[in-house]
């Protein structure tokens, strides 16, 4: 991977994304493996904003049916199955268990319910190409297995549960990464820390025409100029500030944003997703993750500029004293109990609901040509699991918009690079007979980030030993540094840490590997002592708890 703009020589492209999220990298792959000439620009890293401050799940959104919106679920449930099969390294089934009390505003005669639609609207969640991930059925169980299952569960009220099969992701961040990889594979152009400063226009009579954008090379402090025949705009929670720029509405804020906030705490499940809901009927989980239990998430809105949103000590009270009520266990979690916690802003698309809880996941992708703008599309909404499904829907409108002869997706039915598994579970056991020397908790967490990739990464412990020390317990090694650095575009500590590994996403490792893993960047990044010192104190004050 190399960053384009560095020798950018003023190439004019069918189209340019802005936004390097998972709607961005959906669209530039989508676009790519059409056979458009693509180019691609984020502002930071890409997935470092909301698609990497996700619950870890890819899912069908079983309460929207309490919202009847039967067509997003559906084809929620459809994109489970097709990111299972395109990414098998990735998307995995995990088991799911939804309590049902007597005093939930939603009956357990509704819920069952409930669960009938979802099996029904799922009925294809088995066309799966890899076997080893066949997904069971659901099962209505009795209070008392419910009990069995989850000790934590209060048995007051408990009439009973779901258990049923939706699916995790083991790294959203590095699956962001995939399809940035697999955009590039097809040809496009792809870029973070290029910050887009305004549009290129030309006005023709009372239409504005979008020819490209002026954009500033955040590590270089070079400006330039990228044109293209279109321009999509997938900022996400940034969108309208981004459209504010060829609309001159002097700020006006458009889109409406929510917040969501995970706290990683210690250990309190061992193998189920466990689903609660709180006096207000919003639905938690805690998610089994990594040794630690994953809380989350909730759903408020902001108000104020994204650049300035920080996870609060306020919000994370909020979310710890929701969870203890519906456990009927005031003292469950305490603050000091967390040891990570992360947030983001989601982008929503309808005002019309008091609660943001209540508002659509549904997406929508819209021309500007009733502001008087030609050559820009701005998607807006949706979520992680339908993010291949709008990437379809947005090309589909470039290709009519460009006027060129309409060429058939394949992102359906092709791998992700580096995913092209057919058998997880016998990859898995090929590789752990490869490596002996690995415990089976390494190689299985490693082939899960790096899927295909995984011996080209080991092959840097194997030239250099030093690179191979274990850095926790799910066995992520120093040679994964070097790796992010050298072949994923990784400029800083944060870019390795949060999103290339899983290095720093269960808290501060310590100030000890910190600095191993500074000193290893520095020597990549030919970096001077005092950036060393900064980047450390840069990864410490995001990992610290807020106070």
């Amino acid at each position: 991977m190399e960053r384009f703009i560095e020798n950018y020589q003023n190439k004019e492209f069918d189209l340019l994304v802005i936004g390097g999220g998972i709607t961005g990298a959906t669209v530039a792959y989508e676009a790519a493996s059409r056979g458009l000439s693509v180019a691609l620009i984020e502002k930071n890293d890409f997935g470092s904003a909301t698609s990497s401050a996700t619950s870890r799940m890819i899912h069908g959104g079983l309460r929207y049916l309490s919202t009847f919106e039967f067509g997003l679920v559906r084809e929620s449930l459809r994109e489970r199955r097709i990111l299972s099969n395109i990414a098998p390294n990735f998307i995995h089934p995990v088991p799911f268990i939804f309590s049902m009390y007597k005093k939930d505003k939603v009956s357990a005669q509704a819920m069952k319910l409930g669960m009938i639609l979802y099996e029904l609207f799922s009925f294809d969640k088995n066309w799966l190409k890899d076997k080893s991930k066949k997904m069971p059925h659901y099962e209505t169980i009795s209070a008392q297995k419910v009990k069995e299952l989850v000790p934590i569960a209060v048995k007051n009220g408990l009439v009973g549960g779901q258990l049923y099969y939706d699916c995790s992701s083991h790294s959203p961040e590095r699956f962001t990464l995939a399809f940035i990889k697999s955009a590039i594979k097809y040809g496009a152009s792809v870029t973070n820390y290029t910050e887009m400063l305004d549009f290129l226009v030309e006005k023709q009579g009372k239409i504005r025409n979008v020819k490209g954008v002026a954009v500033l090379d955040k590590i270089s402090g070079k400006k330039s100029e990228i044109r293209s025949k279109l321009v999509i705009n997938c900022a996400g929670p940034w969108a309208d500030l981004v459209l504010d720029k060829v609309k001159k509405q002097n700020g006006k804020q458009e889109l409406r944003r929510s917040e969501g906030i995970h706290i990683v705490t210690k250990k309190i499940l061992d193998n189920f997703i466990f689903s609660g809901s709180t006096e207000k009927g919003k639905h938690f989980f805690l998610v089994p993750y990594r040794n630690k239990t994953l809380i989350g998430t909730t759903d408020k809105e902001y108000v104020g500029k994204p650049d300035e949103y920080k996870v609060t000590k306020t919000a994370i009270l909020e979310l710890i004293n929701d969870v203890n009520k519906a456990l009927g266990q005031g003292e469950l979690i305490n603050y000091q109990d967390v040891i990570y916690t992360y947030g983001g802003l989601r982008p929503l698309v309808e005002d019309q609901t008091e609660d943001v809880y209540h508002s659509s996941r549904k997406y929508e992708i819209t021309g500007e040509k009733k502001n008087g703008i030609a050559g820009l599309i701005t998607v807006e909404g949706g979520k992680f699991t339908t993010s291949r499904m709008l990437a379809e829907s947005a090309i589909n409108k470039a290709f009519r918009i460009l006027k060129y002869p309409k060429k058939t997706s394949i992102s359906e039915k092709e791998f992700l690079l580096n995913s092209e598994i057919d058998d997880f579970a016998k990859f898995l056991q090929v590789k752990k007979e490869q490596y002996p020397i690995f415990t089976s908790r390494q190689i299985e967490f490693l082939s899960k980030s790096y899927g295909n990739e995984l011996d080209r990464m080991l092959e840097i412990s194997a030239e250099n030993p030093n690179l191979a020390e274990i850095l926790n317990e799910d066995g992520e090694t120093l040679a994964q540094v070097v790796y992010a650095i050298r072949y994923e575009m990784a400029k800083n500590l944060p870019d390795i840490m949060l999103r290339r590994t899983g290095l720093a996403l269960l808290g501060n490792p310590g100030k000890e590997i910190i600095e191993k893993i500074a000193n290893i960047a520095a020597k990549e990044l030919s970096w001077e002592p005092e950036k060393v010192q900064a980047e450390i104190q840069k990864m410490e004050a995001i990992l610290k708890i807020p106070e």
